[in-house]
């Protein structure tokens, strides 16, 4: 599959304003990896300008994941299949203002987060 072949299902899944961000992950940090998402990306954050796997930066960790946990009915877990089952029915049950609520939180904790050398928010 050709660059330009996945740039147009990427534009056309997600439009053209969007940023890929990477996870940080040894593949993904790769200087080749790095290059081609430069390449073929509208726009990139680098490795070296996003710090890895940090859950002060991540509304995922710091938020839906609470909200996500606190919809669940734990009185119907009881094995593996009842806690996928849990989990798949509770995303339904999130409250969106949490969700924009977190996004929109992200900015002031990036400031906070470079602020405090990178370390963990407390």
């Amino acid at each position: 599959m050709s660059a330009v072949k996945i740039s147009d299902a990427t534009e056309k899944a997600f439009g053209s304003d969007w940023v890929f961000q990477q996870d940080g992950a040894k593949p993904h940090s790769h200087y080749l990896t790095q290059q081609w998402c430069r390449d073929n990306f509208p726009s990139f954050i680098g490795k070296d300008r996003w710090p890895p796997n940090s859950p002060d930066l991540s509304p995922l960790d710091y938020s839906i994941w609470d909200e996500l946990v606190n919809t669940i009915n734990w009185n119907k877990v009881q094995s593996k299949t009842t806690l996928v089952q849990q989990l798949k029915s509770s995303f339904k049950n999130i409250r969106e203002s949490v969700v924009f609520e977190s996004f929109a939180s992200f900015t002031n904790r990036l400031y906070h987060l470079c602020q405090n050398d990178g370390n963990y928010l407390r």
